[in-house]
């Protein structure tokens, strides 16, 4: 039996997702959430498998910030994201958390058990307006950018901001070889040859590098 946690807050649409949910006889829903810090509290009660979750809530925690609260401490917790953004930055963020799917409410209907079933195997479902050679691309994106250390970040945010390696080497108290060094190292785990694409990288993905 698969475990299931709804977090949304509007109450009729936690009412229809579990009336869909009720007719799989390997799926009970075990409860339901209107806002982060309800999630968060039934998460660690229920030790749901999966979590159906709405980005935009209420009462200052987002899905974003609820999701990863969860899955810091329960790691095995599949989350999917049931919302109308589409937006590509939303998309690329909730890769960047590990969010297991991505569902826009508007086709919600028809790929809620479908979902369910991909992600328990371990696999990402994000059903977008996007292709899905885009979300491979990101994906992969975001494998590379884990590779960076968050020394590499502090430097790659800096850059993308414009300073010299004199200024960020005066604001991290390093030296302007060190620098060099730690642009030449990014670039070599991103794959790329030229200083301009590693700004172009940082600007593409800087809800992730947290500016």
């Amino acid at each position: 039996m698969i475990k299931v946690l709804i977090v949304d807050d509007h109450k009729l649409i936690r009412k229809g997702i579990i009336m869909m949910l009720d007719t799989f006889e390997d799926i009970k829903v075990v409860g339901e959430a209107s806002e982060g810090s309800e999630a968060i509290r039934l998460s660690f009660q229920l030790n749901p498998d999966v979590i159906f979750m709405d980005i935009s809530m209420p009462n200052g925690l987002d899905g974003f910030q609820t999701a990863k609260e969860i899955r810091q401490q329960l790691t095995h917790v599949r989350i999917i994201f049931l919302t109308m953004h589409e937006e590509e930055a939303y998309i690329k963020k909730a890769l960047h958390l590990g969010v297991s799917g991505f569902l826009l409410k508007k086709r919600q209907k028809n790929n809620l058990y479908e979902s369910i079933q991909q992600v328990m195997k371990g696999q990402l479902y994000y059903k977008t307006e996007f292709p899905d050679h885009l979300i491979e691309l990101w994906k992969d994106s975001q494998k590379k950018k884990g590779a960076l250390t968050e020394r590499e970040l502090e430097v790659l945010r800096f850059l993308v901001l414009g300073f010299t390696y004199i200024e960020i080497g005066g604001k991290m108290s390093i030296s302007p070889k060190t620098i060099e060094n730690h642009k030449a190292n990014m670039m070599s785990k991103l794959e790329i040859t030229h200083r301009y694409e590693l700004i172009q990288y940082g600007l593409r993905n800087q809800f992730e590098i947290q500016f």
